[in-house]
């Protein structure tokens, strides 16, 4: 059992939302309850927060800005613990003094802030990601990408902090591991705190231009007027998971209020009403069919927490 009394008298102040809608937390606007959902405003915080949960051998898990993630429904005897994104420590930018093209981004702030920022002052590598609803620490733990544009193409070191709270280090870009849609930190349980690039001084008006033709992009061929967590599968190899959805004529198929969406087949979307169910019993349908008829695992690019 998890006691929250203790951790409150141990930890003074720290924001503890219990029994919390994760819901609310996530970008598919469905799922289930935590035990208790908590901010973390500082680093030292957060180490002590993570000693506790190993100590107390409580089950928890990081949360970045929720729009990679859908929790079952019913309850969930686990702290979803969040990096404040109103905290200066998780949510700045600085330059790096001795080099002009690196800096330094918090894990909470927004991805698209941190490439609307790099864009203004004429830099260029994250045009492709400005689009992208994560957070700075979700897109590295993550490698987030599109149009061509990778983290790992940009990312130059990383800050975290050990899974149970006894150490700071540094990543290079050879100890992240970054791959498609997966790194080191899915494994080693390392916390993002911060994480620099190295970007290309380049003319505003170029980079401008670009994330214009980006958004222009998006805006026409995705859902972004229904609740989803964006691409629902990884990109097999070889194929377009958009399009054999598309081919087993999936496009509209729906489960309750989720919906494999009819301007884009890699998209499941709430249609209105969705539940967790709903849309788990949906992607099962969509991976069943695929299989059936190509012979093709599609494999979820959401971030699914018990199943």
């Amino acid at each position: 059992m998890m006691d929250l009394k203790k951790l409150r008298v141990l930890f003074p102040g720290l924001k503890i939302n219990e029994n919390a809608s994760m819901a609310e937390e996530c970008s598919f606007r469905a799922g289930g309850r935590a035990k208790a959902f908590i901010k973390i405003e500082n680093i030292e915080e957060l180490k002590g927060v993570l000693r506790f949960m190993t100590e107390e051998k409580i089950p928890h898990i990081i949360l970045g800005n929720g729009s990679n993630t859908l929790f079952s429904d019913g309850d969930h005897d686990i702290a979803v613990i969040k990096l404040d994104e109103e905290s200066g420590s998780f949510n700045y930018m600085i330059f790096d003094e001795e080099d002009n093209d690196v800096r330094e981004y918090g894990a909470s702030m927004l991805l698209s802030t941190a490439s609307k920022m790099a864009a203004e002052d004429g830099y260029s590598g994250m045009e492709g990601l400005s689009g992208i609803p994560g957070s700075v620490g979700g897109a590295v733990f993550m490698n987030a990408g599109a149009y061509g544009y990778e983290i790992r193409d940009i990312i130059s070191s990383v800050h975290a902090v050990s899974p149970d709270g006894t150490e700071e280090r540094d990543f290079t870009p050879d100890e992240m591991g970054l791959g498609y849609r997966t790194s080191a930190f899915m494994k080693n349980g390392y916390i993002i705190t911060s994480a620099r690039f190295r970007l290309k001084k380049d003319s505003k008006e170029d980079i401008r231009a670009r994330m214009a033709d980006f958004t222009e992009r998006r805006v026409t061929k995705q859902p972004l007027r229904y609740p989803s967590a964006g691409s629902t599968f990884k990109r097999p190899e070889g194929y377009f998971a958009g399009k054999l959805i598309e081919d087993c004529g999936l496009k509209g198929a729906s489960v309750g209020g989720a919906q494999v969406s009819e301007l884009h087949a890699g998209f499941i979307i709430n249609k209105g009403g969705a539940t967790a169910t709903d849309i788990l019993e949906l992607i099962g349908k969509v991976q069943d069919t695929v299989c059936d008829r190509f012979g093709v695992k599609l494999e979820p690019e959401v971030r699914i927490i018990g199943k």
